[in-house]
């Protein structure tokens, strides 16, 4: 199976390339991008290349997926999200995403997110059908926490300093989203 990409209303998923070297390093050399983020702030475009080879080689090894969110008039990147690892046996994915502060609060991140879960609840990931999807968020990233909300995810506990990066143990907020809590797109 190759790369699955689609459109939303306002949005394209794809593959990242080298062509979009220049918009990561822009969207993670931003610190605000990068606050609540696992991943010390960029500062050159060997760093944003790594990425992009990191993320296409999670697909290639059948490890996850990430797309980047494209604006579907422009084809700019604005972000990314994808599920940073699946387990095929536990049927179950986790799910990460960024976005440019220009596009914060205008819905993009609802959109592209609601988008992939259908993908991943409906069997259409070469990773086979998943059934529950999982999202660990930083304390204090209330707008990760409303944007979660906004797709159904529920919150399941706080998992106490469960993250270390950045010099800091971090506590993190564990949402979750099941196929059986009657998610529709």
């Amino acid at each position: 199976m190759g790369f699955p990409e689609f459109s939303t209303e306002r949005l394209s998923l794809t593959a990242m390339s080298d062509k979009d070297t220049e918009q990561i390093l822009e969207l993670f050399s931003n610190p605000l991008v990068t606050e609540y983020y696992d991943l010390e702030t960029l500062t050159g475009l060997d760093q944003a290349s790594k990425i992009i080879r990191l993320f296409n080689a999670r697909f290639e090894e059948k490890l996850g997926i990430r797309w980047a969110i494209r604006l579907k008039n422009s084809d700019r990147l604005i972000g990314t999200c994808g599920f940073n690892s699946w387990n095929v046996a536990m049927r179950s994915a986790v799910i990460g995403y960024d976005l440019m502060p220009d596009y914060w609060n205008q819905g993009y991140m609802t959109e592209a997110l609601k988008s992939i879960v259908h993908i991943a609840f409906s069997g259409e990931l070469p990773c086979s059908t998943i059934h529950r999807i999982q999202a660990d968020v930083v304390e204090g990233n209330t707008a990760s926490c409303s944007v979660l909300a906004n797709v159904g995810f529920k919150l399941e506990g706080i998992r106490r300093q469960s993250g270390y990066w950045k010099e800091s143990y971090h506590d993190l907020k564990c949402f979750g989203l099941l196929s059986s809590d009657g998610y529709t797109s």
